[in-house]
């Protein structure tokens, strides 16, 4: 006997009809998806990122502030990510740090003019002047002959800072790093070459010539400015706060400070004291060198200038040891702020977590992030102590590292430990029957057993390790171990893939999609409205 196809297709459409217990209507999802803690969490996520947009549709900012973590790339983020939540006795991997709860985020393409890993130098003239240039070379576009003085002249670009002073704001530099290293300097500086950061660091014909020294193009920053643009008058940087003070003492043991680390402080070698000529120059500022002179600085402070280490300032995580004592990077951004919004007209500041990279360098995973995680401390006092109906806040770096998450640790398993594996409790063997960890550089200086010491630097002393090590019975946890590396270098280098922009404020929502690095000087141009 025959069947209709008709007939076929309905007994069809009846036996599926019967295995559908609960019709799906348009909108409405099973309880076991709704009741999940995943699909709640980032659905509430999801409103709050929706009223904060719609908060932030403003593009004018009374102020901006530009946080830079030093070679912050995105395997930092997210190491430090787990470690701040483990640190707080959870397991880590659900958690974020405070700028990654931003509504705005892009991915940023970090190549110098003539490098595809870039430095720091070129990285930060690109977000500081909106211009990509060449890899060692400051404030000065691609036409500069790195080392040669005779070519910065005619090639000196203006930055957001410098404009920012045009416009009648208060302006501001902090730094863990030496104020006149590369980062910083890119704010205020026009050099050939990055290491010029004293007079003692120049060659004699880029002085004959008229180069100025780094150091001293920050002290003489005001009339430099005005110099180059005829009818300009600006009142100079606010707050300047970093290491460095090496570069403005005269090589005389007369004016160590009481915490000098060398026998003779201060490098310049043209006799001048740089700290006394600012003071001159601005009897309504204080010059700090230490803690107590820090926590001595009035409320209402007109201008500050802080130089807390002879060289770089300490790790967050070595910070106890100094001589003197130094200021968190949290503290130093919560001073400047306070001095800065003094300004009606508004403000620009740019804060620098400078040794995340130097702990990288030496392969030191544990105070790269822990440097990490204060920056994102600052950021969050920012957050709270600013109207963010008038303030954009960028979070971003400069480059990345050769630093990875690796293996198939389970959920939970300490960030800086060796990898267990899903359902393990002892470390997971590699093909040669060692334990490994789930952090690593591709290269460096690698394996480092120094237990509690703080001071990543310190790994400078032995030459580099090769090969892989026995790490059983090795707590890598340690503020000392040292990650191994694959290739063996004197030291670790930089990385050339995106690194992110995290953005809330006025003209947040510019920071979307994959960008240059100078694009981040357009945001800030388009939030401060520097150019018209």
């Amino acid at each position: 006997m025959k069947v209709s196809k008709l007939a076929l297709a309905m007994a069809a459409a009846s036996a599926f009809s019967s295995l559908v217990c609960t019709p799906v209507q348009a909108g409405v999802l099973p309880d076991v998806q709704t009741n999940s803690q995943w699909y709640q969490t980032d659905k509430n996520k999801l409103n709050e990122k929706q009223q904060l947009a719609n908060q932030q549709k403003l593009t004018k900012a009374k102020n901006v502030i530009l946080f830079v973590g030093d070679g912050m790339g995105v395997s930092t983020l997210t190491a430090a990510r787990i470690l701040q939540g483990q640190n707080n006795g959870k397991m880590g991997e659900e958690g974020y740090l405070s700028f990654e709860k931003f509504p705005y985020s892009a991915q940023v393409k970090t190549y110098n003019v003539d490098a595809q890993t870039p430095d720091s130098a070129g990285t930060m003239t690109a977000m500081a002047s909106g211009v990509k240039t060449d890899v060692g070379v400051i404030g000065v576009d691609e036409d500069i002959e790195r080392g040669n003085c005779a070519t910065v002249a005619g090639n000196e670009l203006i930055t957001a800072l410098e404009l920012a002073e045009i416009r009648g704001l208060s302006t501001g530099i902090v730094s863990t790093a030496r104020i006149t290293h590369a980062t910083p300097a890119a704010t205020y500086a026009k050099s050939a070459d990055r290491n010029w950061e004293d007079v003692s660091d120049m060659p004699a014909q880029a002085v004959a010539q008229g180069c100025e020294d780094i150091a001293t193009q920050l002290v003489n920053f005001e009339q430099n400015l005005e110099a180059r643009f005829a009818g300009t008058d600006v009142d100079g940087i606010e707050v300047v706060m970093g290491g460095g003070r090496r570069h403005f003492l005269p090589k005389d043991e007369t004016y160590n400070t009481l915490d000098a680390r060398s026998a003779i402080e201060g490098d310049r070698t043209d006799g001048r004291d740089l700290t006394q000529e600012w003071q001159q120059k601005y009897a309504d500022g204080v010059y700090v060198w230490d803690r107590a002179g820090f926590d001595a600085i009035a409320d209402d402070a007109q201008r500050v200038f802080g130089l807390f280490n002879e060289s770089h300032m300490q790790y967050e995580a070595d910070r106890g040891n100094d001589l003197a004592g130094e200021p968190s990077l949290s503290e130093m951004t919560a001073k400047a702020i306070s001095v800065l919004d003094n300004n009606d007209t508004g403000f620009f500041l740019t804060v620098e977590s400078g040794r995340i990279d130097h702990a990288h360098h030496a392969g030191n995973a544990y105070n790269a992030l822990n440097d990490t995680i204060e920056l994102a401390n600052a950021v969050q006092y920012a957050i709270e102590n600013t109207n963010p109906e008038e303030t954009l806040i960028l979070v971003t770096a400069d480059h990345s590292h050769v630093f990875t998450i690796a293996g198939y640790p389970k959920r939970g398993n300490p960030i800086l430990g060796q990898v267990v594996a899903v359902g393990q409790q002892q470390p997971t063997l590699a093909a040669d029957g060692k334990p490994y960890t789930t952090l690593g550089y591709a290269n460096g200086l690698g394996f480092r057993d120094l237990g509690m010491e703080t001071n990543a630097d310190v790994s400078y002393s032995d030459a580099p390790q090769t090969g892989r090590q026995n790490l059983a019975g090795i707590d890598t946890t340690t503020p000392g171990f040292h990650q191994e590396a694959t290739i063996p270098l004197s030291s670790e280098t930089h990385a050339g893939e995106d690194i992110s922009l995290h953005a809330m404020g006025p003209s947040a929502h510019l920071a979307q999609g994959v960008i240059e690095q100078s694009m981040v000087f357009h945001i800030i141009d388009s939030a401060l409205e520097l150019t018209k």
